[in-house]
């Protein structure tokens, strides 16, 4: 076999060897221009609820136009910051999270953007997604009250502090363990942090709730997301009826692994 046949079966051989490269996947929502770069993602799993995916799209595309706003008037404003860095990005990303007695879904949306500052910056917010009721909810419905500074709202805080403690120390950030970067987290509804539904060990049920922060949130932007779990068990005596009912097991080992 002459040396050219040799090279062009290697050839041929590589590429039968070397697996495919998966497309990068297609933006649900998107927008492009000298100003801004923006892109929304449902994955699969949000997509086959078709009021969810509606009711995520919607929520997108109000994102995309606001940002796309802001960027033509940054523009108009500092030309010189798009001169050699081109346009901001943004992506936002909706996936499911848990599903809980058939019914409740939550959802993470995980936000990039990139506004030419001194670095990126992320942000994570949830949806809590009543099927029956084709709505979103809180997480009212699961105790018997939910008031500001009420004794329910005090112990989920209370639990988040001590476990946001624990896990500073453990990536050897306890020196901002401080109630000066704990003071944005209050015990309300609006201040007590992105919240869902736990996957449990227990099929369909929730293993206790999970506090979602993004950098700055509960500490300097090098420290990260922190993902905070307050098993069901501590929150056992505020649960109402409804709560009981989807409340149970452990929090499965590989969520916590994935989540930290």
């Amino acid at each position: 076999m002459t040396p050219a046949r040799i090279m062009g079966l290697a050839g041929v051989l590589a590429c039968v060897c070397l697996p495919a490269r998966a497309a990068d996947p297609k933006p649900d929502a998107a927008t492009k221009n000298a100003n801004i770069e923006v892109n929304v993602y449902l994955d699969d799993k949000i997509k086959a609820d078709s009021a969810l995916a509606a009711d995520c799209l919607a929520e997108g595309k109000k994102w995309i136009e606001k940002n796309a706003a802001a960027a033509a008037a940054d523009r108009k404003q500092e030309p010189e910051l798009f001169k050699d860095r081109g346009g901001y990005s943004f992506e936002r990303k909706y996936s499911e999270r848990s599903v809980v007695d058939g019914r409740y879904v939550s959802v993470l949306r995980d936000d990039y953007m990139d506004t030419h500052g001194a670095h990126p910056n992320s942000d994570v917010n949830i949806i809590l997604w009543d099927t029956a009721a084709k709505k979103r909810i809180s997480i009212r419905p699961f105790f018997t009250e939910t008031t500001d500074n009420g004794p329910t709202l005090t112990a989920m805080r209370k639990a988040i502090v001590s476990a946001l403690n624990a896990e500073k120390k453990r990536r050897g950030a306890g020196e901002t363990a401080t109630a000066e970067w704990y003071k944005e987290l209050k015990p309300t509804l609006l201040k007590i942090g992105a919240v869902t539904l736990a996957p449990s060990t227990v099929s369909g049920k929730s293993s206790g709730l999970t506090f979602h922060y993004p950098p700055y949130a509960v500490g300097p932007y090098a420290e990260g997301q922190y993902v905070m779990f307050v098993p069901w068990e501590t929150l056992k005596p505020y649960l109402t009826p409804e709560g009981a009912k989807i409340f149970a097991g452990a929090r499965p080992k590989g969520d916590a692994d994935e989540q930290q």
